[in-house]
């Protein structure tokens, strides 16, 4: 039976400046919904705060009511961490402020902002933060994790960015987290995951992005697989720092006016080519493309980067179902491309997608002790392999094959750890060998502002346990 708490829940609103939203009242499965429409999970009651104020108070009601708690952002965790059954779940989408310092170069985004509203804010003075390739993800979820995507080799990744962070941890504290305060809680937050506390508002340093830039998108059809793999590999290895390429083996060519009418539908390999700098480096590399092997056709055009950013999101809509996995490579090896040749054809939705997102330049001048980041900055991809269906009946077939690729593809990853936002509910063994030596710094932070593991609804990170003659971490 789902558990109630009605008898507190008026205590809760009266402590509470924001919405309290319990399952008799109107709006609660609108509030409960998530993006991934494969998770249905009922809290007992969800709290929506517009202040840190709130977000503590809701914290010390959890505990006195023995609930288990989950944050949610943007909803995008593909598991389903942002919410649970029969607990309290903090819904950040009310804190949403963006302020951007332009001569400073600095940001201050609250924790439920999504990509959209950080863009908008930051592209005002040409400014932005790296970040996904979604404008409807969570900034917070995304930034805790590590945050890559198109401008993560010319800025590196999300986290990189953190300059300081409000974060309300377990016993309802607001702490601060800086170089010179709570130095320790800082460090596991970049990388850590949603283990030591909710953040309220992040202060991110901001580069030069946009507004303009280069997109080109290339298709190859499947009878040209493996040369059209080889050929994104060898144009990948020497593009300018400016420019960001993310090849997508077995794509289905959108629906899109770009799109030629006749290859509408068609299963296929891409190539997504972005340029940051000046347009000739972008129109160098598209006639090498043309040069090496025509593709059936291209896209070539300047566009705003906040379409850039928002080029995705229709593809990722609410309301669709989804399920992946993902591995580290060191590079698309011949035996890697012809997995993905193999495995091409038996796709079973056309939504579903292949992406190789490539690590170097600025992801890797950061040292890898600097962060708690899940993955080492030696340069390499991170594979995403994402089911996605209109219907939850076609949802297993799709789950089926992106598992069997998958394990087509684990021989040749780097190790058993991967992108730490990429881990699948069913996938916590892959969680200490994501974090490697880092694994046990990162239990100790948790001891020091976690030791009952509150927040363990995420990819969990349990308390060291500290013997009573240590003193654990500093707090101050």
């Amino acid at each position: 039976m789902p558990r109630t708490v009605s008898g507190g829940i008026e205590a809760l609103r009266a402590a509470v400046a924001g919405s309290v939203i319990a399952p008799d009242d109107p709006g609660f499965d609108d509030a409960r919904r998530m993006w991934n429409a494969a998770i249905d999970r009922r809290p007992a009651v969800i709290v929506q705060p517009t202040s840190a104020a709130d977000v503590s108070a809701a914290l010390r009601f959890a505990q006195d009511e023995g609930l288990k708690v989950a944050v949610r952002g943007g909803s995008h965790s593909i598991p389903g961490l942002s919410t649970c059954d029969d607990g309290l779940m903090i819904d950040l989408s009310r804190l949403n402020r963006v302020t951007v310092d332009p001569d400073a170069r600095r940001a201050r985004v609250q924790g439920g902002a999504l990509i959209r509203d950080l863009d908008a804010a930051t592209q005002a003075y040409g400014l932005a933060v790296p970040m996904g390739l979604v404008s409807h993800t969570g900034v917070g979820g995304l930034t805790l994790g590590g945050g890559m995507g198109w401008l993560t080799r010319l800025g590196g990744l999300a986290l990189d960015h953190i300059v300081s962070a409000e974060v309300i941890v377990a016993d309802g504290r607001v702490l601060r987290a800086a170089p010179e305060e709570n130095a320790d809680l800082l460090w596991a937050i970049r990388g850590g995951g949603g283990n030591f506390g909710v953040v309220t508002e992040f202060e991110f340093s901001l580069i030069e992005a946009g507004p303009t830039v280069q997109l080109g998108l290339y298709f190859w059809s499947q009878d040209q697989g493996r040369e059209a793999l080889r050929l994104m590999r060898e144009v990948v290895t020497d593009l300018p720092r400016t420019l960001n390429a993310i090849p997508a083996p077995a794509f289905h060519a959108p629906p899109a006016p770009f799109v030629p009418v006749e290859h509408h539908g068609e299963l296929g390999h891409a190539l997504l080519l972005v340029g940051f700098g000046d347009p000739a480096e972008h129109r160098a590399v598209t006639d090498r493309i043309r040069a090496a092997l025509p593709p059936v056709f291209a896209a070539v055009m300047p566009m705003p980067f906040v379409a850039l950013q928002q080029m995705l999101d229709e593809a990722n809509a609410w309301g669709l179902y989804y399920y992946d996995k993902s591995g580290y490579f060191e590079d698309l090896t011949d035996d890697v491309i012809d997995v993905l040749v193999e495995y091409a054809p038996r796709k079973t939705s056309p939504l579903s997608v292949v992406l190789f997102y490539r690590l170097d330049e600025a992801y890797s001048e950061v040292r890898d002790e600097e962060t708690a980041f899940g993955g080492g900055r030696s340069p390499r991809y991170t594979g995403f392999l994402i089911g996605v269906t209109p219907t939850a009946e076609m949802l297993p077939a799709e789950r089926e094959w992106i598992r069997s690729l998958w394990a087509g593809l684990r021989p040749h990853m780097m190790g058993a750890g991967t992108y730490v936002n990429a881990l699948g509910g069913d996938e916590a063994d892959r969680l200490e060998a994501t974090y490697g030596a880092k694994y046990q710094r990162l239990a100790a932070v948790k001891a020091a502002y976690d030791p009952q593991n509150v927040f363990c609804g995420n990819l969990n990170i349990p308390p060291q346990t500290i013997p009573s003659q240590r003193s654990a971490p500093g707090g101050s």
